[in-house]
């Protein structure tokens, strides 16, 4: 028996075992932001492989904030049924599902909203600016209401029956935007010191409890850094773990980077120190020194490819549980073999174009990924030798379409 077999339990969920699949974008639902059958089917591939958790790709907040096209949107009771299902699929093979929920901030495409707000004005890198136009700064009611719509949707998703939430504070989303000095510039009590930047996660977190009942399971993914110079020093992060810890947060999940330097994608593994590429985990090193300041349960996602390294990372204490994705998009029966001490199949290269700008960015690898859960989804093989370039071509006929069709969101409340 191996340590990703082992039971653990959360509140009053029972995990079968270690194993999580980390969020990535579905790009599943209709204009409209909902779920449909394709969810159903792609999830419960990947319940009947074996897996012991799944977190989904990301749930909006609100439709005026949408970050990429085919996006779920949970606002209101609107799709409750249909969110009802897709829990169940979870229940019926034993795989405990919790929602990612975010919010994009500035990180959504020209022509995809009528506007993009975050906590300050800042424009992206040149080589993003072209596809990210600069955000207008959120007022004090705006950011409350934010707040709110996080708890709206997580009290939605507990009563459709999932076992818990995600709060997405990574990545260059809106939680992270607050966090980082490099993206709030704010002079009041939403900004300046970390105690400030880290006042939304914190309020959000409260309001989401606060909403929803004490077996509900609340996790968190957080940057262990975000790789620019002049971002969140390693000093702040420790400070919001430990804040978070303190407030009574379920689960972090220890992750890194952003849109504009995209560690998460493994965009940054050749930079990475000897030792953690031996060990396989891009944060691993990061987690087992948190470990030493927080008391709850730690999940250590990105590059994680054989059993021996993911049993190694959990009996070191470092983490209870090992986030795979990527590899779920090409094996969706990989749980089950993960737990026979079977390693990752499919090794798939990194995901190029051959298109320079395009291929600096992580988009093109959450595009790669989405194609392959639309062939599990038909009740299709995925392929790991899927042409890049073509996806790529696809997804801007999609965007183009969308903007042409009219679903530039103009709504002005939910």
């Amino acid at each position: 028996m191996t340590k990703l077999a082992d039971s653990i339990q959360i509140r009053n969920t029972q995990f079968k075992n270690r194993i999580i699949k980390g969020a990535m974008s579905e790009a599943l639902a209709n204009d409209a932001g909902q779920p449909n059958q394709a969810h159903l089917k792609l999830y419960e591939a990947w319940a009947k492989g074996g897996l012991g958790c799944a977190i989904t790709g990301n749930v909006m907040v609100d439709f005026r904030a949408k970050n990429e096209p085919g996006v779920v949107v949970v606002e209101t009771e609107r799709d409750l049924a249909q969110l009802q299902a897709w829990a169940e699929v979870g229940k019926r093979h034993g795989m405990v599902q919790l929602v990612q929920l975010s919010h994009p901030g500035r990180q959504c495409p020209k022509g995809l909203n009528k506007e993009t707000v975050a906590p300050s004005a800042v424009p992206f890198s040149p080589a993003l600016a072209v596809s990210f136009g600069t955000p207008r700064e959120l007022g004090e009611d705006e950011i409350l209401d934010i707040i709110q719509r996080f708890a709206t949707s997580a009290a939605i998703c507990e009563k459709a029956g999932f076992e818990g939430v995600q709060l997405h504070g990574a990545h260059g989303y809106l939680i992270s935007q607050f966090l980082s000095p490099l993206t709030n510039k704010r002079q009041d009590q939403w900004g300046g010191s970390i105690e400030n930047r880290s006042r939304f996660l914190l309020e959000t977190y409260q309001a989401v409890r606060a909403a929803t009942s004490e077996n509900f399971i609340i996790s968190v993914k957080l940057n262990s850094a975000d790789f620019q110079r002049g971002g969140i020093t390693e000093e702040d992060v420790i400070y919001v773990f430990k804040a978070m810890d303190a407030a009574g947060i379920d689960m972090i999940e220890v992750s890194g980077g952003t849109y504009e330097a995209p560690a998460m994608a493994g965009v940054k593994a050749e930079k990475r120190k000897a030792s953690t590429v031996a060990r396989e985990a891009y944060f691993l090193d990061f987690a087992e020194k948190i470990r030493q300041e927080v008391n709850c349960h730690l999940m250590v996602t990105g590059g994680f490819r054989t059993a021996a390294g993911m049993n190694a990372a959990l009996e070191s204490g470092a983490c209870e549980f090992v986030g795979i994705a990527r590899p779920f998009a090409v094996e969706p029966d990989l749980g089950n073999r993960l737990v026979a001490g079977e390693d990752v199949r499919y090794a798939v290269e990194k995901i190029k174009t051959g298109i320079p700008m395009v291929d600096k960015m992580a988009i093109m690898e959450i595009i790669w990924y989405a194609a392959q859960f639309k062939e599990i989804a038909k009740g299709n093989q995925p392929n790991p030798k899927l042409s890049p370039l073509k996806v790529f071509l696809n997804y801007l006929k999609g965007n183009v379409k969308a903007v042409i069709k009219g679903q530039i969101n103009s709504r002005k409340s939910a």
